[in-house]
Parts: structure tokens; sequence; C-alpha cells
């Protein structure tokens, strides 16, 4: 992975200078606007608070939801604002600009001071964004003198404010995206062994890549969740109404044989929690793999599979795990990715969760604060564990 060529904001000059900062405040909120998560802002605060020691004035940028771009209020990143300026005890200006780059905010914009920083609207507000279009990049470009990219979250999109922007501007990674990037690069690259990777989350299709590569770097590689029954019906097994991608299931026969070439321990579940239909009350017992009956469905990994999913994760030095061993949402079928989070929290490894349905797991669950690192987006995770490199990251100058 090819990253750590790339110039940070340790390596320019910012002082006196009109940064804009690619930052990733899609963050949850309720009706009434209020944030009921906001990591993902105090995640970007270390790389703002060095631009303003440093002098500079910065100019932030964000996405959130899917406005499609058109302007839409319920889209609106004011919230962020007001939750930004009390993290920063600062005034955080926020320009409410449907058009994101209208007049009132390229003003603003010009007459930025040193130390004051200036939130735009929603990028996605314009549809220009998602598009890459080379000449809003070139607009965007002209509100400042330098450009930073510290949304990781983003980083696999190749869209204006994350990627087309740096082809006219001198670039860097911040902090958190550095941070990330060399995280990932050191379980793929130099690990503390034994190294584990625990994949869940609903389909085989969604981690292929990912497979294919960590066979490549881990010792044991434990599959949970809904893509386990795929690998399970490619053992010649019933699967009765689990999840099952059956135009993949050679395909996980394939990694099943090449797991052993790579002397990697592949372990699948041998019992799981079967109910009559995708329910929260629905009926449900744990049975073995061999014995799932053709009316029922898998819904999590059974007791004897976290049992030795745990031992797995309890004799690791470094742990990495995404998605789901089951429905976690629904409290019946939580056990096994909540027994995930449990060992994880209790070992002596290095632990990282890479984002999405598993950083979400172990916040509901009450584990986060024990992990070493949850990686801030989901899909760049897996693109970085698949061995890609992301378009926003391969934009930055090289040092």
């Amino acid at each position: 992975m090819k990253t750590f060529n790339k110039k940070t904001v340790e390596n320019i000059d910012v002082n006196n200078k009109k940064v804009l900062v690619r930052c990733d405040f899609n963050v949850p909120m309720q009706d009434n606007k209020n944030i009921t998560d906001d990591r993902r802002i105090r995640a970007a605060l270390p790389t703002i608070e060095h631009l303003l020691e440093k002098g500079a004035s910065i100019i932030l940028m964000s996405h959130l939801g899917r406005p499609k771009g058109e302007a839409k209020k319920e889209f609106s990143l004011e919230p962020v604002s007001e939750r930004l300026s009390q993290l920063l005890d600062k005034s955080v200006i926020f320009s409410d600009d449907d058009e994101v780059l209208g007049n009132k905010t390229k003003l603003i914009a010009k007459d930025l001071k040193p130390g004051q920083i200036l939130l735009l609207q929603n990028m996605r507000f314009r549809k220009e964004e998602e598009e890459n279009d080379t000449d809003f990049s070139k607009e965007l470009a002209s509100l400042g003198d330098i450009y930073i990219n510290d949304a990781f979250g983003t980083a696999h999109r190749a869209h204006s404010s994350t990627a087309g922007i740096a082809d006219f501007l001198p670039s860097a990674m911040g902090y958190l995206i550095a941070r990330e990037v060399k995280v990932i690069d050191e379980v793929l690259n130099a690990p503390q062994r034994p190294l584990v990777a625990i994949l869940g989350g609903a389909k085989v299709s969604d981690k292929i890549g990912v497979i294919e590569n960590l066979l490549n770097t881990v010792d044991t590689l434990l599959i949970g969740g809904g893509m386990a029954y795929t690998f399970i019906k490619g053992m010649g097994y019933e699967v009765g109404q689990s999840l099952l991608e059956e135009d993949k299931i050679d395909l996980a026969k394939e990694l099943i044989i090449k797991s052993k070439e790579h002397n990697v321990e592949l372990l699948l579940p041998i019992d799981v929690v079967v109910a009559e239909k995708f329910d929260a009350s629905a009926k449900h017992y744990i049975t073995s793999i061999k014995d799932i009956p053709k009316d029922m469905m898998g819904l999590d990994i059974g007791e004897k599979t976290r049992k030795l999913f745990e031992e797995k994760i309890s004799s690791a030095s470094t742990v990495i795990w995404n998605g789901p061993m089951g429905v976690f949402e629904m409290p019946a079928f939580a056990k096994g990715t909540e027994a995930v989070a449990a060992s994880m929290a209790k070992s002596n490894a290095k632990t990282i969760i890479g984002g999405g349905d598993s950083a979400a797991a172990a916040e509901m669950l009450g584990y986060s604060d024990k992990m070493n690192y949850i990686l801030t987006g989901g899909g760049a995770s897996l693109e970085l564990l698949e061995g890609k490199m992301l378009p926003g990251i391969e934009a930055i100058e090289n040092i």
C-alpha cells in the first residue's frame, strides 16, 4: 500500500493560508436535528486544532446523507456547525447556501481571517460533487490555498471534494485519514502475530476481495453472519431459508481450498441460531450446521461457535473485525456479535474494528471504548483490506 509517501499536515506550511479540509460529518440525526452520535465530528478535531495552532484560516467541507444533487433542508449541515462550535469552544461560521458555492459563500471565504472557521453547506446539494466535475472541483479550489483530505469514510469515492480538488491545490492527508490508513497498512504488512480476522455481514460478494487478500497475511480467519451460509452450503449442508448466494457457492468452496494452500485456519460456524422467520419475537433455538431444518433460517452463530471464536480471539496478538455475526439489532440474535465484541474488549491484542455495522454494534453493545481502533469508514476500510488504493488518498501529493 503506497500511502506513506503521501504528504500529511505535518509536511505543509499553512501559516496565513486558507486551508480547505474535507471532513466526514455524515452523522446520524433525529427529526429534530439533534445529532445522536458525534464521533465523526470529534474525529476531525485534531486536524482542525493543528491548523488553528499553525495560523491557518479553515474552510470545512462535508456531505450529509443522500440529497441526490438537490438542496434539501433535512440534509443541511447547520446542526454540525453548532456541535462543532461547542466542541471547539469557538464560533464556526456556517454558510447556508443552497448553491454551496454561491456569491455569499465566496465573499465569506474571501474575507476569512487566520483563526476563523467556515463550514460550507452539504457538498451533495450539487450533483457535480458526485460526478467529480472538473469545473466544480476548480471552483471549490478557488476558495483556498491548500487542500487537506481528512475524510476516511469517503476516501474510496472519487468526488470533487474528495479527489478532484487535489488537481488544483497543494494537498496533504489530515491526522485522521493518515492514522486509519496506517492501522490497516500495519495489519496487512507488519502485524503482531497471531493475526485473527473476523468477517461477518450479509454477503460473501461484498467481502470476496477482502478474503482473498487477507489469506496472504492472516493466521486465522473467522467467518460468521449471513455470508457464512454460502460457505456452509458449499460444504454440502442444508441451510434452509438462510441467506444464500447461490452463484457464490463454488467461489466459497475455492476460498476454503485456498485457505488450506495458504496455511490459514479458516473457521466457519459449527452451530447456529435458527428461527421460523426474520422477526425479533420469532421462535428460535440452536442447532448444528448439519441439522438446519428446511423451513428455518439461521440468524446468529450458536453457543459452541461463540466459544470457539472467543478462544481464537483471546490467543491473538492482533484482531481485526468487519461485519456482525448475526442480526444484532434484534436482542435474540445479538449474542454472537456481543460475544465477539466482549472477547475483543477483554483480550490483550491490538483490536481494530473496520467501521460500518461492526462499529455500530460495538457502540450499541457498550464495547466501543474498550477497542484500540474503530475506523470511521466501513466501505473505505474494506477497499483498503482488499489491497486497493483509494481515490481520495491517491490524489494527495507525494512527499
